[in-house]
């Protein structure tokens, strides 16, 4: 039981890198928020369903603990999912996983700022070990065509106020934990109750109009994939490892996803260059320091 948050994490960055392809190529056709709200929607019904089967009943809990949990959804679901999204199809998947390095530390800060989670030197180390491994994987180059200067300054703005939204809700997660025993099932399914409210709020004619497409049977079915594996079982995942890590650690863990795609891509026939399994090795050396601690 001492690395259930850190295995948890690992298993959500696992998880997250199978949905990650399935999202990309759907994003293309589905506006980022109405992709979020989809989402959202199927992995709650399964979350709540998963809750009546196992008869988890929900604790007592004070508003401002609710108010914690719902808020943090609002900031890491409905802001920072959605602009991950939209950096997707500004970016593109490489792209877009190389700014997601940007969460942990963030979500260090915040830490160290509102919940005093001061982290050791070995603890640090295997977090830059970690983000430098991925980065370097994600940072090579790779024959995408070059993109127009707006649609970079764009996707860079847009994914430095999602990271931050991932940071700020991850802390408001781990600071609900802290206070109240209470079960990762249920503290998912509030997260995407309050980060559904907040991608509501962002629906208008021309979004309503896209969900003619579902009437596709691949689309719909990749949605539901997608949503059970990053969703379901990724949400339930985070917020387990929020429950039993540090915020720091357990984000820089959840960020490692492009590491479990490497392995996919051989499987599928592809060649992986020296660089990436240089950047494999570096990360899973972070990964170890990390799981050292404990």
């Amino acid at each position: 039981m001492n690395f259930i948050g850190e295995i948890a994490a690992l298993g959500a960055a696992f998880v997250w890198a199978l949905s990650s392809t399935i999202w990309q190529r759907v994003g293309q056709q589905i506006p980022a928020v109405v992709l979020n709200l989809l989402k959202g929607a199927i992995a709650l019904v399964m979350l709540l369903t998963t809750i009546i089967i196992l008869g988890k009943s929900l604790p007592s809990v004070n508003p401002n603990i609710l108010a914690m949990l719902l808020i943090s959804g609002a900031l890491g679901i409905g802001i920072g999912d959605t602009a991950f999204f939209i950096v997707l199809k500004y970016l593109g998947a490489r792209r877009a996983l190389l700014l997601e390095t940007l969460s942990p530390p963030l979500t260090a800060l915040f830490g160290l700022i509102f919940l005093q989670e001061k982290l050791s030197p070995i603890a640090c180390t295997g977090i830059l070990l970690t983000i430098c491994g991925v980065a370097w994987v994600i940072a090579e180059r790779t024959a995408e065509t070059t993109l127009p200067s707006k649609h970079l300054w764009q996707g860079l703005g847009i994914s430095l106020l999602g990271q931050t939204a991932h940071a700020a809700g991850a802390v408001l997660s781990r600071a609900a934990f802290a206070q109240i025993d209470i079960d990762p099932l249920w503290t998912a399914a509030l997260r995407l109750s309050g980060g559904m409210a907040v991608m509501l709020c962002f629906l208008n004619p021309t979004n309503l109009g896209t969900f003619q497409q579902l009437k596709a049977p691949k689309i719909l079915g990749a949605i539901i994939l997608a949503a059970f594996l990053g969703t379901y079982l990724g949400i339930f995942l985070q917020q387990t490892s929020l429950k039993y890590a540090p915020a720091a650690i357990a984000q820089a863990l959840s960020s490692t996803s492009p590491l479990f795609i490497l392995p996919l891509a051989v499987l599928a026939g592809e060649k992986v260059s020296l660089r990436a399994v240089v950047g494999v090795v570096c990360a899973i050396g972070g990964i170890a320091l990390l799981l050292g601690l404990r």
